[in-house]
């Protein structure tokens, strides 16, 4: 099934879009002599609760009073935590010099994106996993994410 006016296999177009959906991949590109074709898909990330375990420590230490009582905080923070989905470059404007997504104190809804991460050429915009208040921003603009960092705090 040629398009007679462009000369595109639009069949070839329908496999590279079931190849999308098979894998999972956001796009596609493909090219041959003088033709390219690029399908792409729009995807929102949610990022997934995730369980986090601390390495045991080799030894045990003295516990003091004081960081004791700073600990329930460090759990809060990450329990509330949205964590990255990814391995990537997070950026938190759409675009350089742009009002970013989200501020400290600022209410967010759930499904609003928040940031953006980079990850092999792909943009993938992070979305609020709930609706709260930004309390912390834990990630600087252009600064390299891993999997499961924190990257914002929702409460």
């Amino acid at each position: 099934m040629t398009n007679k006016s462009s000369g595109i296999d639009q069949a070839v177009i329908r496999d590279l879009a079931n190849i999308l959906k098979d894998t999972d991949l956001t796009e596609i590109e493909v090219e041959q002599d003088d033709l390219r074709i690029r399908v792409s898909r729009n995807v929102t990330v949610q990022a997934a609760p995730q369980q986090y375990f601390a390495p045991a420590p080799a030894m045990a230490a003295p516990v003091a009073a004081a960081p004791a009582a700073e600990a329930p905080k460090a759990a809060d923070k990450s329990k509330n935590a949205v964590p990255s989905p990814m391995v990537g470059t997070a950026y938190l404007a759409p675009a350089p010099g742009a009002k970013q997504f989200i501020e400290v104190g600022q209410a967010v809804k759930e499904g609003q994106t928040v940031l953006i991460i980079e990850a092999m050429k792909t943009m993938n915009q992070i979305a609020a996993p709930r609706a709260g208040t930004v309390t912390a921003i834990l990630v600087g603009d252009s600064q390299p994410v891993e999997f499961g960092e924190p990257l914002i705090v929702i409460e």
